[in-house]
């Protein structure tokens, strides 16, 4: 393995039962996550895109173990840390080193907790301080580290603004120096200059403790700011993956194409065509066959055996060594192959 990867993810599902009946039994299956594969290295930022319903968020649970994954595993630091169908010790340590920044903070604030109440809980429970004292000292230095006051420290969650409680979450998420911080749509309730402020303290964060981000969200505006690496998500899989410049100058999947094509412009001298897709997002409890894209694609009569097959790993040439699709071999005669290494699974 890669020393700069600290976070595997490999083969992973993760399905919700669905219960029915006088006895609730399992009637059905939610395959909110279907088969998902990704590195995470140091210091980066990967961006998880993708509408809401695509399984962002379960991937997000499945590593906090949260949920329980149905199949695959998951690698932190070399040592398998969640494996489906065997009991793995999910340690303190791991809770410590894998943080989250949920996408409400009024959520997961306690309204009748102070800040330092607040922030102090994780010192308590995983760093093991009890002294109130040293509490306190600790909480102001995470409080100064996101830009807040001294005299924060005694208020509740009602007395700030959005933008100010999610520092706070972010505080807490940093107060046991973990190594990666999930964020699940960290700015997504926040007018756009708190959005910037939020998203360059993060920046600032990452760049003076060494993190890794998962960065989860739907706005492709604020992923281009903040990631390095993009996947794509659709119906639980993903469907392309790439640096940021892969994935903003040469988008290869349809789905991709639709997505960039439907982010606003305010500048009057760039025209661009909108890609409407048709119909609506498949149900997860009963995915389509083959390519979980295709009765929606526009160009689904350009491949073969979209409703059959699974989809390839298809390496798109021009780009990075990280720019994949995954997609279906055209129809003879219909468009080149040039350009497009298949890569098989």
């Amino acid at each position: 393995m890669d020393d700069d990867i600290i976070l595997s993810v490999r083969n992973l599902k993760t399905y919700y039962p669905i219960l029915g009946g006088f006895f609730k039994r399992t009637i059905g299956q939610v395959r909110a996550v279907d088969g998902v594969s990704f590195d995470l290295k140091k210091r980066e930022t990967i961006g998880l895109v993708g509408e809401s319903g695509c399984g962002k968020t379960t991937i997000a649970n499945t590593l906090l173990k949260l949920v329980d994954a149905t199949e695959g595993k998951i690698i932190y630091q070399g040592k398998t840390i969640i494996e489906a169908n065997k009991k793995r010790d999910y340690k303190n340590n791991i809770r410590k080193e894998i943080q989250m920044v949920f996408q409400d903070p009024d959520a997961s604030l306690n309204p009748r907790w102070k800040v330092v109440d607040i922030i102090g809980e994780p010192l308590r429970l995983l760093e093991g301080l009890s002294k109130r004292r040293k509490i306190r000292k600790r909480v102001w230095e995470l409080l100064k580290t996101v830009s807040l006051k001294r005299e924060h420290l005694d208020r509740y969650p009602h007395e700030f603004s959005g933008g100010q409680k999610q520092r706070i979450v972010i505080a807490r998420a940093l107060a046991c120096n973990p190594k990666i911080i999930i964020l699940d749509e960290p700015t997504s309730a926040l007018d756009v200059s708190v959005q910037a402020q939020i998203l360059n303290l993060l920046k600032r964060l990452q760049d003076e403790f060494d993190l890794s981000y998962l960065f989860i969200t739907h706005d492709l505006s604020v992923v281009h700011h903040i990631a390095d690496k993009i996947k794509v998500m659709y119906l639980g899989k993903f469907v392309e993956e790439g640096t940021i410049d892969d994935i903003f100058t040469n988008p290869s999947h349809p789905y991709t194409r639709a997505l960039l094509s439907a982010r606003p412009t305010f500048d009057p001298a760039i025209r661009k065509e909108r890609i409407i897709l048709e119909g609506d997002v498949p149900s997860p409890i009963n995915p389509p066959t083959g390519c979980p894209f295709h009765p929606r694609c526009p160009s689904k009569e350009e491949h073969e055996g979209c409703g059959v097959d699974k989809p390839r790993h298809i390496k798109i040439e021009g780009g990075s060594d990280e720019h994949y699709i995954f997609c279906l071999p055209f129809t003879e005669g219909e468009k080149s192959y040039e350009g497009w290494q298949f890569i098989s699974d």
